[in-house]
């Protein structure tokens, strides 16, 4: 991580303090829903964002919108987003599922806004991204996007932790997404676009891909590719099991299999070296432990596993109320102003981040479709491989 990043994202730690007296002006902000989903929290989140002020809302849905209004505090409601222009937002955020992202991101890049703060995961296919991303640098706009441990400050202690060698050499990464009802393409999809993100940031950028996709333990065939999933494109199976070459050089593994694992404590990652291993749990606080143990040596006494917080291995947390401040999104949500007043970096968790991880997503497919074949990055594809299978 280059000094400009690391100080990039401790400067989003400190945000809210750095917030707490009230500023000249407000950010204006646009929330976008449908039927009253606006994913996880993205309107109210704003109400607890210093500096900014949610001044509209939109929601294709007459009652919910008028509930929204309610709750929000506002007046001032749109039934059809391609409107929201006349709001005059500094920042967009879009909150219903991934099946509009594309049309409600390019309309809110064309509004005048400044920032657009979307749910995750990003998009359906890699053509999507590239329409949106380009639409952003069209327009001058900053797009964030809401893998929300993204901003945690415990993660670049864990990165700067592994790269001064504390676990030894790093020899793997082993993800996995919730494994509830949604477990295969759809955990991958939806929760494991969060821990895909953070391996990448962790150890670098995928050069190759090979995956498998399965139904009830068999290999998916054409036939059983549903295709009336509109928010997430082609969808199949119930288990699927993928490998990533880093750049890095260490291998990369997700694996999610349907009803499988404990939703409550199954969701994230574990970085295994040759002297230890850190422990990252998704969404919990603390974010990562470590067990500065030999993964490999069986032993008579109990595994010690002990706390990373923000200040390092066993140090009590510096920040008060860490894990609210990242759930809440408002982390992200000053990173991403603070990138719009600076016009010189992106938000921790950009497009082009979140455009990787579609294509990491996307490469799984693609190696499933080849038969497993190992497949390399860039891809060669950008509409869902199941789509177009033959």
């Amino acid at each position: 991580m280059n000094r400009r990043h690391f100080i990039a994202s401790a400067a989003s730690t400190f945000a809210l303090a750095a917030h707490s007296a009230e500023p000249a002006r407000k950010w204006r902000v646009v929330v976008l829903g449908n039927k009253g989903s606006y994913g996880h929290s993205l309107d109210t989140m704003w109400l607890k964002v210093p500096g900014t002020e949610i001044v509209a809302a939109a929601d294709p849905d007459a009652k919910k919108l008028e509930a929204t209004l309610k709750e929000l505090k506002i007046t001032q409601g749109f039934a059809d987003y391609h409107e929201i222009a006349k709001a005059k937002p500094d920042v967009v955020a879009i909150g219903p599922a991934m099946g509009l992202h594309r049309d409600m991101a390019l309309v809110a890049a064309a509004s005048g806004a400044r920032g657009i703060y979307l749910e995750k995961p990003f998009c359906r296919t890699l053509a999507e991204a590239d329409e949106i991303i380009a639409a952003c640098e069209k327009n001058g706009v900053k797009l964030a996007l809401a893998h929300r441990n993204r901003w945690h400050p415990t993660l670049p202690v864990v990165k700067k932790l592994v790269q001064e060698g504390l676990i030894g050499r790093l020899l793997e990464i082993r993800g996995r997404g919730k494994e509830d009802r949604r477990g295969g393409m759809e955990d991958l999809w939806t929760l494991g676009s969060h821990v895909l993100n953070l391996g990448a940031f962790l150890a670098g950028k995928p050069v190759a891909c090979s995956g498998a996709i399965m139904l009830n333990g068999k290999p998916v065939t054409q036939a059983e590719v549903i295709k009336t999933k509109a928010d997430f494109g082609p969808m199949a199976g119930n288990e699927v099991h993928a490998r990533f070459d880093l750049e890095s050089g260490v291998p990369f593994y997700f694996d999610s299999i349907q009803e499988a694992g404990d939703p409550k404590v199954g969701f994230g990652l574990q970085l295994i070296g040759t002297k230890g291993i850190i422990d990252i749990r998704v969404d919990q606080t603390p974010l990562a432990h470590l067990c500065a143990e030999s993964p490999f040596q069986p032993m008579k006494e109990a595994r010690t596993w002990v706390p990373i917080s923000a200040a390092g291995v066993g140090e009590p947390e510096p920040i008060a109320d860490i894990g609210k401040q990242v759930m809440s999104h408002a982390t992200g949500a000053l990173d991403l102003i603070a990138c719009i007043e600076d016009k010189e970096r992106q938000p921790l968790c950009s497009g082009a981040d979140g455009r990787l991880t579609v294509e990491m997503i996307t490469a799984v497919m693609a190696s499933h479709v080849r038969q497993g074949e190992r497949v390399s990055f860039p891809l060669d594809v950008k509409e869902n491989p199941l789509a177009n299978w033959k």
